[in-house]
């Protein structure tokens, strides 16, 4: 059993990484700033810093999900907490495929539920479960989106107030894409003399900020600020994330030790780096366009929402509020995906039901195969 639980922890983790590790650096790639390959290494090196001290920063989270509070503590046994992981992989796996963003979280919370049920004597504190679980997940993305709507907005003001300004820069194809000089987008016309070039697809393009604020490159300053909060965000969700799935380790009857912990952060540092490309795609380019500055404004509404709830013992789900910052971003640009957005409401709104049912087939399946 102690073998099986670690196999459980292993496949959630490296599930987890597959699927979560790049949403922190996903403004990042999406607006140009950096590659997929120095986005998903940044998001790695933040993910290993915020896992090593997870268990410090968090200890609360590790005793919500070892069960404590939501079922009896006589139901939170090895059989119990092997089908929980196996759940949750599982669950993620297929949304990361698929993919699309999902909530470890809510996988974890519908495995246990649905584990706990299927014993045939649960008794599941439903107040506690709203409390510290469903009400956090459901009020933190509506908190990101209203976050950065508001907060973009007050930046640029103080954007023009320092005399910065946008430019937009194209890139010609043929012969590799060239940058033909920044043409200023707040301006009323531009014009191109000549035979009209053939424009490179839209990522290949961005948008720069000339000017400085206190001698210092305005565009120097805003790729600093957004790799430092893209940073953030990837340390946090470690932060929050770790614990979690550490917790299924206290099954065993120890404490967590440092070897169990370093497996969860290898396996989450693993999957990310070999099976994150499906799901960067969708939240850098399918939701909405964004630029460096809208991209720093909902890695700072992230990272911040994140870190406050890990300081506070909620396990609110990265996912939900780094798309939720994203959506709010997509409310002040007239380009925005709702076909995909769609889909990732839907992968959430499915991401409860199907762990508590895989939950509820792997702790019959295990509980009936003697393990």
């Amino acid at each position: 059993m102690v073998l099986l639980i670690l196999f459980a922890v292993f496949w959630l983790a490296w599930s987890n990484g597959a699927n979560d590790n790049f949403k922190g650096v996903a403004t990042l790639y999406g607006c140009g700033t950096a590659s997929f390959r120095a986005a998903i290494a940044w998001a790695t090196l933040a993910t290993l810093a915020g896992s090593l001290v997870s268990v410090i920063a968090a200890g609360a989270l590790v005793k919500s999900f070892s069960g404590s509070g939501i079922v009896q503590e006589n139901l939170v046994n090895p059989s119990l907490l092997a089908a929980v992981g196996g759940a949750g992989a599982i669950t993620i796996l297929l949304a990361t495929f698929l993919g699309m963003p999902a909530s470890t979280t809510h996988a974890l919370t519908g495995a246990l539920v649905g584990a706990a049920l299927a014993t045939g004597s649960a008794h599941i504190d439903w107040p506690v479960l709203a409390a510290r679980f469903i009400q956090p997940l459901l009020v933190s993305p509506v908190l990101a989106l209203l976050g950065t709507a508001l907060l973009y907005p007050l930046f640029r003001k103080l954007r023009l107030a320092l005399g910065i300004r946008r430019d937009s820069c194209l890139c010609i194809s043929g012969g590799g894409p060239q940058p033909v000089p920044a043409l200023n987008s707040e301006s009323t016309k531009h014009f191109l003399l000549g035979p009209a070039p053939h424009l490179s697809r839209i990522h290949t393009c961005s948008e720069l900020y000339r000017g400085e604020v206190i001698g210092i490159s305005a565009q120097g300053l805003v790729d600093t600020l957004h790799y430092f909060s893209a940073g953030a965000v990837c340390f946090a969700r470690a932060v929050n994330d770790t614990p979690k799935i550490a917790a299924l380790f206290l099954a065993t009857g120890n404490q967590i030790v440092s070897w169990r912990l370093g497996l969860v952060a290898a396996a989450m540092a693993f999957g990310g780096l070999l099976h994150s490309r499906k799901v960067a795609q969708t939240m850098a380019n399918r939701i909405t366009e964004l630029n460096p500055g809208q991209g720093l404004t909902a890695n700072l509404v992230t990272a911040g929402l994140v870190l406050g709830a890990s300081a506070a013992g909620l396990p609110v789900s990265t996912t939900h509020v780094s798309c939720g910052s994203i959506f709010g971003i997509g409310l002040l640009r007239p380009q925005k995906n709702w076909k995909t957005i769609a889909q990732i409401l839907i992968t959430w709104l499915t991401t409860f039901p199907m762990g508590s049912a895989l939950g509820a087939i792997l702790y019959w399946t295990i509980t009936r195969s003697g393990i």
